[in-house]
């Protein structure tokens, strides 16, 4: 019961923070797959904190920042802020036409090369240069669409 609640919820945070992960896992038929290995990997300190006797909601938020680390923070968030703020006209129009989730899928595809140049993460996520960069690379890929 209480892997399945932690469950949800780390479908939960998907849909809403890494939207670009679920719509490729369901490419793959993966999401159910992905989310069980995910548990599996915290199961020895699920089981500890059970045992430990800490109580449920303390259970289910250590889960899901253990569960969420490595999506954290969402890239998808990120550009659909960075699009709304330097690009409304673009945000706009891509959300009147209903394709919104989709071009920011794209791009996060098209930024992972700079993501991964500057170590994106929670600690980096106030980076001007990467702002910047990323920020450049969004024009580029608009002037192209």
């Amino acid at each position: 019961m209480l892997e399945q609640i932690i469950a949800e919820r780390l479908r939960s945070y998907i849909i809403q923070n890494n939207p670009d992960l679920l719509l490729r896992l369901q490419e793959q038929f993966g999401m159910t797959k992905y989310i069980e290995d995910k548990l599996a990997g915290i199961s020895g300190q699920l089981q500890d904190w059970v045992s430990g006797g800490k109580p449920q909601y303390i259970i289910e938020e250590l889960s899901l920042e253990l569960l969420t680390a490595d999506l954290r923070p969402s890239r998808f968030n990120y550009l659909k802020t960075l699009l709304e703020e330097e690009f409304p006209a673009s945000f706009s129009r891509f959300a009147e036409m209903g394709v919104l989730t989709y071009e920011l899928t794209n791009l996060v595809a098209h930024c992972q090369p700079i993501f991964e140049q500057y170590n994106f993460s929670e600690s980096k996520e106030e980076d001007r240069q990467m702002y910047y960069a990323i920020t450049a690379e969004v024009d580029e890929y608009l002037r192209s669409a």
